[in-house]
C-alpha cells in the first residue's frame, strides 16, 4: 500500500502534511487534535478531497485565507473559514482516505503556497 497523508494548514499559512490512512480511529484522532475541538464539520470540495474544520468555532482564531482560497477554486459558493483546516482524501464509497504528495502540493498551490522542493540525492 502507498503512503497516505492528511494536509494541515493554518490560517498564518503554515502547514504540515501527516502520515493519515483514513482506516482507524487514530486517524481520526489526528484530526481531532490538528483542530483542537470536540466538534469538527466535514465538507466535501469535490468527490475526492474533504476538508475538516471545527464546527461551532469554538477555538476561533482568525479567518484561514488559505482555506479560504482552497474552497474558492473548489466550489462557486463563498465560506469563510476560521482555524485549522485539515484536507483528506474520499474514496468512491464516500469513505474517508488519504491524500498523495501529489495532491497535497496541488492544494498548496490552490492556497498560494509555495512547497519547499526537496533537492534530489545525488548519485556520483
Amino acid at each position: 500500500m502507498s503512503a497516505a497523508f492528511a494536509l494541515v494548514l493554518r490560517p498564518d499559512a503554515s502547514f504540515k502534511v501527516v502520515e493519515f490512512s483514513g482506516n482507524s480511529p487514530a486517524d481520526i484522532n489526528t484530526i481531532f487534535s490538528e483542530i483542537n475541538s470536540p466538534n469538527i464539520a466535514v465538507m466535501d470540495l469535490s468527490p475526492k478531497i474533504s476538508v475538516w474544520l471545527d464546527d461551532d468555532g469554538i477555538n476561533v482564531t482568525s479567518l484561514n485565507r488559505p482555506a479560504i482560497a482552497i474552497h474558492a477554486a473548489t466550489i462557486l459558493v463563498s465560506h469563510d473559514y476560521y482555524g485549522t483546516a485539515v484536507y483528506t482524501g474520499t474514496d468512491a464509497q464516500n469513505r474517508t482516505t488519504g491524500l498523495t504528495l501529489d495532491n497535497c502540493a496541488a492544494l498548496l498551490e490552490l492556497a498560494g503556497i509555495d512547497m519547499p522542493m526537496v533537492p534530489h540525492p545525488r548519485t556520483d
